[in-house]
């Protein structure tokens, strides 16, 4: 039973094509290891390269998912030059990273980056794009986080992009430009990637989707130092990083190893976020701090950095998340909405006439 479903997977993926160079993705070695259990359960390897159009993964998921008779698919998306041949030749010198480009026509182009996940690094995102948007900037905000991109959900859209000479346009709401992983994959398709593809998404999204002009363009990335984050410091010249943490000492810990990074790749650090920061009760209006108070002031001063904005914990601003309402749209007004609207107009004075940053061209090790 299993051979036969294999024999009939492996017909399916033949019909996938690769426009590159026209041949189907199993003729031309870009399948591997196709394996069925008894259970109909199929896994294979998926070998994409940098010039392969990332959206050929998700049509060969979506061709095996069509067969009759599979039960789940699971793929491993690799970097197509760790084939067997070169897997078993010598090693040699790891090639040059790239210099990064000045790109004029989108604007300070900031970094939002934290230490660890769970401290609302995209919300804070979300509504300082659209902040920025509702003070009359040209805004565009990239959602590299490409293991969790809430960017979608946060501006209540799910559609896919549209493609129109040769460039993505991006989707648009409440006046931001928007690009993220989560209008072109599945919703529960798992982001299991290695560096190269990362660095490819990355690139797409940075030289292949029309932007147009902007003021800023932010990019939104991953918690933690990985991929994504060198991906674009060797890519484009950012003019800084944000830093976004709260309270804890844990998460400022995070954080700072963060912020380590970027100074090590010659990106400065514009000033540290904390969100999270306290709580004002909506009767009383009285400020109590939640959690350990003081620790981006303590990361920011450790920094040698101004403290941009304390964002207050606001009950129902994850349902407004949930329902694509930034708080700074929907509720202007509320502790939340008037803070994080104060820390665009301080985002905004901190960053006129900054000069992209200096390129360091040694990788950190």
């Amino acid at each position: 039973m299993s051979a036969d479903l294999k024999a009939v997977v492996e017909q399916a993926l033949r019909g996938v094509t690769n426009p590159r160079h026209g041949r189907d993705i199993v003729t031309s070695g870009m399948v591997r290891d196709i394996e069925v259990d008894a259970a109909g359960a199929v896994t294979f390897t998926f070998a994409l390269s940098r010039d392969d159009p990332g959206s050929l993964a998700r049509q060969a998921r979506k061709a095996v998912e069509g067969v009759a008779g599979v039960s789940g698919v699971k793929m491993n998306v690799v970097d197509a030059a760790d084939g067997p041949a070169r897997r078993s030749a010598a090693p040699s010198a790891p090639p040059a990273p790239p210099t990064p480009e000045e790109l004029p026509a989108l604007g300070k182009v900031l970094a939002i980056s934290s230490g660890k996940g769970g401290v609302g690094k995209s919300t804070v995102s979300a509504n300082l794009a659209a902040a920025l948007a509702k003070d009359g900037q040209r805004v565009g905000l990239m959602d590299a986080d490409i293991y969790g991109p809430n960017i979608p959900r946060m501006f209540g859209i799910d559609a896919k992009p549209e493609v129109q000479g040769g460039k993505i346009q991006p989707l648009e709401a409440h006046g931001v430009k928007l690009m993220s992983l989560g209008f072109i994959v599945e919703r529960d398709a798992p982001a299991i990637w290695r560096g190269p593809i990362i660095m490819k998404i990355v690139t797409q999204f940075l030289r292949d989707v029309a932007w147009g002009e902007l003021d800023y363009l932010l990019v939104d990335l991953p918690p933690g130092t990985g991929d994504a984050q060198l991906s674009l410091t060797q890519l484009v010249r950012l003019h800084g990083a944000i830093i976004v943490t709260t309270p804890q000492e844990m998460a400022v810990g995070d954080s700072l190893r963060g912020a380590k990074m970027f100074e090590r790749v010659g990106v400065g650090v514009i000033g540290v976020v904390e969100n999270m920061s306290y709580f004002v009760c909506p009767d009383c209006h009285t400020r109590s701090d939640i959690f350990r108070a003081g620790g981006g002031s303590r990361l920011a001063a450790e920094l040698g950095v101004p403290l941009l904005g304390q964002i207050p914990l606001q009950a129902g601003m994850a349902d407004l998340a949930d329902r694509g309402e930034p708080i700074v749209v929907s509720q202007p007004d509320s502790p939340a909405g008037v803070a994080l609207r104060a820390l665009a107009h301080t985002v905004a004075a901190r960053t006129a006439g900054l000069l992209p940053s200096q390129p360091i061209t040694t990788a950190p090790r």
